[in-house]
């Protein structure tokens, strides 16, 4: 329940009422306060000439998608930094939008469709396209509606779509500048294909895996019967297109075949002999059947030689006419049959067993051929050293640094991208054929009639854009480009991109590339990497095995704050972190706690006017907490400005448990429960005024409850959100009092060291007898010593002589502590005890010596156990002198 927020905007001096509920429970405010924030219009960025802008692109989910825990991390960490961001004072834009995702779109219409009996060639390209709108209106806003949950403060009003009419007109216009620049083309080259999907993909979209296969090896006879070489390979259903076979041309084996002609087996064709350096001769036999319309070395060498291209398999996987006899059957099933009539030839010297890995499709993880086909491709090499050395001058840094490593490796051996997809639904290639004359046409608008002969017969490319062409684009083509708007020239650069490792290349690298080839700029300054959430047994999350864990139903069960806790604590940038509802559960505790030291301090101050912290006289214990939450400001302040998120939560809340809760909570109880008015009012003061800056450290972390918390504070107004995040005050930092305050705290963890040792009772009283130097700051707290002590008196001794009777004895830094041992023990029970201990000894003394005195297990035992029963009767006599001089003490 709200406190007075609602009835007021200004709470400064107002009388406290208790209106927290007693226990915590998430489902209470959570959808509200979100609702509260969205209505209110604080998650918006404003354009301010007076202030610094601060800008995050959320990386766009794909409109198919759900929530999930990768989601969540990525959601959590920008949230984290864009509110610590906006209480800073900074204009904080972070731009929420969801991305089209050909493919993966595509592939569920299409599965939606076929269980209705429907497919593509039935509806028609527009009536597809109708269908696949009509889809993403239904679907395609359901993962931002459950980013909600998370609390993600996102400026909705800006949400953008990669195919919305803002990003779409980007995409034109970066097409055909690159067109008009050469640097986009369209040629035939070896691609990755999917026979699935039916489309071309790109390297970076390609998964790798190894699998246990065959090499077969085969005999290509020499037409003149003089020779024959044996090639290997592992598709043998590809040498139907082999065009040659390669030798290396220092490899005197086979220098005076070169030239010669094979036949190949099961056609009636023959193929040349040829020398290039392409091949090892120290792999295999030195023979490499060359297959130039399937494998990308083989395109490479077949275009150095002059050879045919021909490509033997149809777009779905099938063989087709070149393949003869086989034309109509599946690749595997070619496979099965091509071998078996290559051993009815004789052409089948041997199969050997192969782990190789293999390429699939990231989408629908089928098989990918590599297959040559007409494709338009960008020209990388231009485009790749600027964006190389952007990050080698650290105008883009990774954080953590290692991760350029992947970014180099990538963009430094990166080949030209494939941006063409056989698909329908994405930006259609803005390229038109004009039918009469041939001429290409690459215009920003439609045309309606060909440049070249004034023809109104113009045909469009059939192709879309690859998704990540036009995600490549988001850091500024959701804000405008290529119009010079407000947004644009004020959020531009970005300052931060978040995301995972596992899209360094798909993503990352294109947008580097991308925002300086078209904006002269690096779309962002800073690279924050996260690792994947794994399971608690360290396995990535999947759908095979099971092991999914939906953030909306943790969400259900312990809310949103303790998941988003438990994804950040302990986790360090680059690393993977691994789920377990115990984490999260530890996060609650923590959450309910807070909870619990707040209605503490609000219940002490119910009906009180709780007096500005400027106005209070401290005593040293209030000193040492104010003195704590700077050092606590200062360090979460410096580690979320280092992206060090984790770290940044484990300090909020250390000090929020072990010095609020634990200590200083217990060190006010003197104050709030004593006679004193003026002491009591500045003990409250100091409360409110550390809960309040301690719930702004946690609010970028657990934004709902510090809301809800914030809300019911003395002398707070308006929302936690918009609030100034504290900043170090040097004046309030009292290190010289806060140190000597920590040495009282010393005496009272001896004191309590003693009677746990004593196996004394912590609520039990005892005297204190203390020798101080410090007899003043001893006496200053001489209650609070007394109450967390649990002492039932202090008195101050020159020295350890003037203390009566026996004594138990601790030392600190500050002080000499000695108790009276009477009041630690039970002298009468105690001994009663340890005699009863003595005699058990010697029970158990007596049966090892009895074993030991046994010639039959001495002799016949393993020696393990024979020096184990040893072992014991020098352990139980230790302990038998130890409780003996005990005995005799007491």
């Amino acid at each position: 329940m709200r406190g007075k927020r609602e009835k007021t905007n200004e709470n400064k001096d107002k009388t406290i009422t208790m209106e927290m509920q007693k226990t915590y429970n998430p489902k209470d405010f959570e959808d509200r306060i979100y609702a509260e924030w969205e209505n209110s219009g604080a998650f918006r960025a404003e354009i301010a000439a007076d202030k610094v802008p601060f800008t995050i692109m959320m990386p766009p989910p794909n409109i198919t998608g759900q929530l999930h825990m990768g989601h969540a991390m990525d959601a959590t960490m920008q949230d984290t930094l864009i509110r610590f961001k906006r209480m800073q004072g900074y204009a904080a834009l972070w731009l929420p939008g969801c991305d089209h995702a050909s493919i993966a779109t595509e592939v569920k219409i299409v599965e939606k469709m076929k269980s209705e009996g429907v497919t593509k060639a039935d509806l028609g390209r527009d009536g597809f396209l109708k269908r696949a709108w009509e889809w993403k209106e239904q679907y395609g806003n359901r993962i931002m509606l459950q980013q909600r949950k998370m609390g993600t403060s996102c400026d909705w009003s800006r949400q953008a779509f990669t195919m919305d009419e803002k990003c779409s007109r980007a995409v034109r216009e970066v097409f055909v500048n690159l067109y008009n620049k050469g640097l986009i083309y369209q040629g035939d080259r070896i691609i990755n294909w999917c026979p699935c999907c039916k489309t071309a993909l790109s390297d970076a979209e390609v998964e790798y895996a190894e699998e246990n296969g065959h090499f077969w090896h085969l005999r290509y006879p020499a037409v003149d019967g003089s020779a024959e070489v044996i090639v290997a390979t592992t598709r043998p259903e590809t040498m139907l297109g082999d065009t040659a076979v390669a030798v290396h041309p220092a490899d005197k084996r086979y220098q005076k075949l070169v030239g010669k002609m094979l036949k190949l087996p099961l056609t009636d064709r023959e193929i040349p002999v040829v020398a290039d350096e392409y091949v090892d001769p120290e792999f295999g036999t030195g023979c490499v059947k060359i297959t130039p319309a399937h494998d990308p070395n083989d395109f490479e060498v077949g275009k150095r030689h002059d050879l045919p291209v021909l490509r033997v398999m149809n777009d779905d996987g099938t063989m087709n006419a070149l393949a003869g006899k086989y034309n109509g059957l599946d690749r595997y099933e070619a496979r099965k049959k091509i071998v078996a009539d290559l051993e009815a030839q004789g052409a089948l010297v041997k199969i050997e067993a192969h782990a190789h890995n293999v390429g699939h499709c990231y989408r629908c993880h089928s098989t990918v051929e590599p297959i040559v086909s007409k494709q338009w491709f960008v020209k990388m090499e231009p485009l790749a050293k600027p964006a190389i050395q952007a990050v080698m001058k650290n105008k883009v840094k990774f954080v953590p640094e290692r991760f350029s490593k992947i970014y180099y490796n990538w963009m430094e051996n990166v080949r030209d991208w494939c941006i063409s997809r056989q698909l329908w639904w994405g930006h259609r290639i803005p390229v038109w054929y004009c039918q009469d004359c041939g001429k290409v046409v690459c215009t920003k608008e439609d045309p309606t009639v060909c440049p070249a002969c004034g023809s109104a017969h113009l045909k469009q490319d059939e192709d879309v854009l690859d998704t990540w062409f036009s995600s490549a684009l988001w850091p500024f083509s959701t804000l405008g480009f290529p119009e010079q708007t407000p947004d644009y020239k004020y959020f531009y650069p970005t300052d931060v991109l978040v995301t995972g490792y596992d899209i360094i290349f798909f993503w990352v690298a294109r947008m580097i590339f991308s925002g300086i080839e078209h904006t002269g700029k690096v779309p962002f300054h800073d690279v924050l990497i996260h690792g994947i959430i794994r399971d608690e047994q360290g396995r990535k999350m999947s759908k095979s095995l099971g092991n999914g864990i939906d953030p909306l139903e943790v969400i259900e069960k312990y809310g949103a704050d303790s998941l988003r806790l438990s994804l950040l604590t302990g986790v360090a940038p680059g690393n993977d972190t691994r789920y377990s509802d115990t984490k999260v559960e530890a996060c609650r505790n923590f959450i309910n706690k807070l909870w619990n030291a707040t209605r503490f301090v609000l219940m002490n101050a119910e009906g009180k006017k709780i007096p500005a912290i400027e106005t209070v006289k401290l005593a040293p214990a209030d000193k040492w907490i104010i003195s704590k939450l700077q050092n606590c400001i200062r360090e979460v302040t410096t580690n979320l400005n280092k992206y060090e998120l984790g770290v940044a939560s484990d300090l909020a809340m250390g000090f929020v448990w072990d010095d609020f809760c634990d200590w200083y909570i217990e060190l006010s109880k003197p104050a709030l429960y004593g006679e004193d008015e003026g002491r009591k009012k500045d003990a409250l003061a100091v409360l409110c005024f550390v809960l309040e800056n301690a719930l702004k450290l946690l609010h970028p972390f657990i934004p709902f409850v510090t809301e809800e918390i914030y809300s019911n504070l003395p002398n707070t107004k308006g929302s936690i959100m918009t609030s100034s995040f504290p900043r170090y005050n040097s004046k309030m930092a009292y290190k010289k009092e806060a140190k000597a305050f920590e040495g009282v705290m010393e005496i009272i963890k001896a004191v309590r060291a003693m009677k746990k040792n004593a196996d004394c009772p912590p609520s039990k009283k005892v005297e204190l007898n203390i020798v101080t130097d410090s007899k003043r700051l001893v006496q200053v707290n001489k209650d609070c010593i007394m109450k967390l002590s649990g002492a039932s008196a202090v008195k101050l001794v020159e020295s350890s002589a003037a203390i009566e009777g026996k004594t138990v004895s601790s030392v600190t830094e500050l002080a000499e502590i000695y108790v009276p041992l009477g009041e630690l023990v039970d002298i009468e029970k105690e001994k009663a005890r340890l005699s009863a201990e003595i005699e058990r000894i010697d029970g158990e003394i007596a049966r090892a010596e009895g074993k030991l005195n046994n010639p039959n297990f001495v002799n016949k035992a393993p020696k393990k156990l024979v020096d184990d029963e040893k072992e014991k009767v020098k352990k139980y006599r230790d302990m038998k002198e130890k409780c003996i001089a005990q005995l005799n003490e007491l």
